[in-house]
């Protein structure tokens, strides 16, 4: 015979479909739960127990819930009995109060009474996002005023913190997910989906990653900087950059960063900051496309990985003191981060096959792990092998 607990647990499973419902404005209808019609035990005690425990729990005796329908059923151990052969919730208020959700459903046909009115194509999604509606109880009112400012402002060029809306200063950056959500059906048409960033999916000037650089050619830097040679300024002014620079060396390391001005005397080069898997960054800088460019990044499975990251960028990437030679002069046996990569990677043979040594025993040298003395003279030889072939 079905329990108590059992029918609270089928009368919940029926919830969202109530609130489906009231955004329908469907009436009330007997909602019926079905039970186990069947019973099998043997003890005339239990089966009295278990009556009385339903029973208990029913409108015939709270004055609230479920309503039992009984009817003479012979059973096979203990003769005719009255079992419950039909249980309902006969009124939305009988439902409501025996699953405790009176107030929560007051307060979610307030809700969406109030978005259907201000804004009524949201209905559909009221419908597909129940749960949004019900854990965001509080908030309509201002979710609303941000929905209607960025439908009347599609395109707003301003930062999360600019936009003239009055709700609290972080109330759009602390619910982002449900403002996207809202904003891909308002707002479908201006968007740009492809994109998973909110400020970028919808118009907003973000905090943009920066790009570090150091300039080593002195003149560059007397002529452009005012003599400063340590920059960094945001991707989007670092793509628009017009320097009189041939040769680009990317950086793994930030400690490598900084002795890079002691190198030999490198004219129309600048050295930038990588910053790991963060060269990313630098793929929609077009006027590197022309350029000589070199990567230094550690001798390391992740190393190379990034490497190829950049070489699938700007297919002309060299790599500068990622060599055999190297490796085999100055390892110290450290262990490196297991990488789970399994693709072909974008590198030459002898990168390629120093790359699967270094995998499979992970191991890692990393730059500054390397002499100075060696570095400038690596690159004393890389200036001159290019004055020759020019």
């Amino acid at each position: 015979m079905i329990t108590p607990k059992e029918i609270r647990e089928k009368a919940e499973r029926k919830y969202s479909l109530f609130l489906q419902s009231l955004v329908e404005e469907l009436p009330f209808e007997k909602l019926i739960i079905r039970g186990d019609k069947s019973y099998t035990k043997s003890s005339l005690s239990e089966f009295e127990k278990e009556i009385k425990a339903i029973i208990g729990q029913s409108k015939e005796k709270k004055n609230y819930g479920y309503t039992l329908e009984f009817q003479q059923v012979k059973t096979k151990s203990l003769g005719v009995q009255d079992l419950p052969v039909s249980i309902f919730f006969e009124t939305e208020k009988d439902y409501l109060k025996f699953l405790g959700k009176e107030n929560e459903a007051n307060s979610f046909k307030k809700n969406i009474e109030m978005i259907i009115r201000v804004l009524p194509e949201l209905k559909d999604w009221i419908i597909k996002n129940l749960k949004l509606i019900l854990d965001n109880d509080s908030k309509w009112n201002d979710l609303l005023k941000v929905c209607n400012y960025f439908k009347q402002n599609p395109k707003p060029n301003l930062y999360i913190r600019e936009l003239p809306i009055k709700v609290h200063t972080k109330f759009i950056e602390n619910n982002q997910a449900v403002i996207k959500s809202l904003l891909d059906v308002l707002i479908l048409e201006h968007s740009n989906t492809n994109e998973k960033e909110f400020e970028k999916r919808f118009n907003l000037k973000y905090a943009e990653p920066q790009i570090r650089f150091k300039i080593l050619d002195r003149k560059i830097a007397q002529s452009y900087f005012s003599n400063i040679d340590d920059i960094a300024v945001p991707v989007s002014q670092f793509e628009c950059l017009a320097l009189p620079v041939q040769t680009v060396l990317v950086i793994e390391n930030k400690t490598s960063l900084y002795t890079t001005l002691t190198l030999p005397k490198m004219k129309h080069t600048i050295a930038i900051f990588g910053s790991g898997y963060g060269v990313a960054n630098l793929k929609n800088v077009k006027w590197l496309e022309n350029l000589e460019l070199l990567y230094w990044g550690d001798i390391d499975a992740q190393g190379f990985e990034i490497l190829s990251q950049f070489r699938g960028y700007f297919k002309q990437v060299k790599s500068i003191l990622m060599d055999q030679y190297t490796f085999d002069n100055f390892f110290e046996g450290d262990q490196g981060t297991l990488s789970q990569i399994t693709t072909k990677l974008n590198l030459t043979e002898s990168e390629h096959q120093l790359y699967e040594k270094l995998k499979t025993e992970n191991w890692r040298l990393e730059q500054e792990k390397i002499p100075l003395d060696y570095v400038i003279n690596c690159f004393n030889e890389s200036r001159k092998a290019n004055r020759e072939i020019e």
